[in-house]
């Protein structure tokens, strides 16, 4: 397998920096199987509570974000990577407010759908 153009390019940065990004890189990853995990969990679990188009609704959206997680913490990984081998700062991102709030989103809707 051949590294990507974006590898051979810049300084190889310290491999301290490079370790931790992909610890980050693999939080991110684990984030999004738990939301997998969840997502299943609601649709097979949560027999009791209803409507279930809610729950169905509920579940198809946490994997979506699952899906997009995932995708997204590539991109930020290579990003970091990218940054760090040209000796730029690293960008900001919105990941973090983003799950945050669909996060919110999420419970708030099964809150909602379990005590009405």
């Amino acid at each position: 397998m051949t590294d990507p153009k974006w590898r051979r390019e810049g300084t190889e940065p310290d491999y301290r920096f490079s370790l931790a990004n992909e610890r980050t890189f693999l939080a991110w990853i684990r984030t999004a199987l738990a939301l997998i995990a969840g997502s299943v969990l609601l649709k097979q679990l949560a027999t009791s509570i209803h409507p279930q188009w809610v729950l169905l609704v509920l579940g198809v959206g946490i994997a979506a974000l699952a899906a997009l997680l995932s995708a997204l913490a590539y991109y930020r990984w290579r990003d970091n990577e990218i940054a760090m081998r040209h000796a730029r700062p690293l960008q900001s991102t919105r990941l973090m407010p983003l799950l945050s709030g669909l996060a919110l989103l999420a419970s708030s809707v099964l809150i909602v759908v379990v005590f009405i």
